[in-house]
């Protein structure tokens, strides 16, 4: 099986010496999982960082195992916020939850265009509340429809904490999973 796509990095581990696993969210695939060999080499690494927009040609002999990957930076987004911390960790956070919440192999075209918004919006001066419009936009794309926007009148922390409600409640304690943490590290920033 081959196919190429747009996506983006949500994680990555050392699988050896020189190869890496990654997820990747894509736009006609979903959530992904694959190897990628030379990934961890010094020309490589700069392509993945967690949140980066890439393009990925994957390819395996069985559908039900594991794949390779070979992957292209479309747009190093990371790079813009290495010097912002609060921005920084947004995109870790947003990126974990969306690693942690979204079944592999399931396309949610939705779901994956409201992250590709949230994440131009970094650029703007309030950037957090499109974070936390996101954040109530994926509850409600993953199943949760009784959710109502609150109006948080700049009141971050309460509007942050609201949402971690929702995602606890609804997805992370019935489904036995870890909030991540730097959602937690996102929401002390606003304390």
């Amino acid at each position: 099986m081959i196919w190429q796509d747009e996506g983006y990095l949500l994680s990555k581990n050392n699988l050896d010496e020189n190869s890496i696993i990654i997820e990747a969210f894509t736009l006609k695939h979903g959530k992904c999982t694959g190897k990628v060999y030379g990934g961890s080499s010094r020309k490589q690494k700069r392509n993945f960082q967690i949140g980066n927009k890439i393009y990925l040609n994957w390819v395996t002999k069985n559908e039900n195992k594991t794949g390779y990957f070979k992957v292209e930076l479309i747009d190093p987004i990371s790079a813009l916020y290495f010097d912002d911390k609060k921005k920084s960790v947004c995109i870790l956070a947003a990126t974990s939850i969306l690693k942690i919440l979204l079944p592999e192999r399931q396309t949610n075209e939705n779901i994956y265009f409201l992250f590709e918004k949230m994440l131009s919006e970094l650029k703007s001066d309030n950037w957090i509340k499109f974070y936390i419009s996101w954040e109530l936009s994926l509850i409600k794309e993953l199943g949760y429809e009784n959710v109502k926007k609150i109006n948080y009148d700049k009141n971050v922390k309460k509007a942050l904490s609201f949402n971690r409600n929702l995602l606890m409640e609804n997805f992370i304690i019935p489904n036995r999973l870890k909030f991540p943490l730097f959602r937690n590290i996102l929401e002390k920033y606003y304390v």
